[in-house]
């Protein structure tokens, strides 16, 4: 299962799909990204109970899911993502994972500096151009 975190059009929740998750649960706080991925799922032939997407917060994902889910992807700017880093335990179980992206590469630090104080390690970093994304894991000590 994926967590989807600031689901926007719901492309990440989709392509997780078809690369093998059973299921994903999707959130965002803004109305019309709730209704742009349940748009793109109905354009895409998946499944309703494929994708639960809901409006709310990363509190409310965690509450909804019924169980942790094995990873998360988040496509949100820094500070967003930074406010968030305390909630990625509840997120996702013990072996869980993340996809960090839509970063600016001057603001890798400041998030880098937030998953090491939550005991997230930087797995990976990819950069284009301006924009920065990372793949993180709990941290085994």
């Amino acid at each position: 299962m994926v967590a989807d975190v600031g689901c926007g059009s719901g492309i990440l929740s989709i392509g997780a799909l078809l690369i093998g998750a059973s299921q994903t649960y999707a959130i965002d706080n803004d109305i019309l990204a709730i209704k742009a991925t349940n748009h793109n799922r109905q354009l895409n032939g998946i499944a309703a109970d494929k994708i639960r997407v809901q409006a709310g917060s990363i509190e409310d994902l965690i509450a909804n899911m019924p169980v942790a889910a094995n990873g998360f992807t988040c496509n949100i700017l820094a500070d967003v993502i930074v406010e968030m880093v305390p909630y990625f335990d509840q997120l996702v179980d013990a072996n869980g994972w993340g996809i960090l992206s839509g970063i600016l590469t001057e603001q890798v630090p400041k998030v880098a500096d937030a998953l090491d104080a939550h005991k997230w390690v930087i797995a990976t970093f990819w950069k284009r151009q301006e924009w920065a994304c990372l793949t993180i894991r709990r941290s085994k000590y």
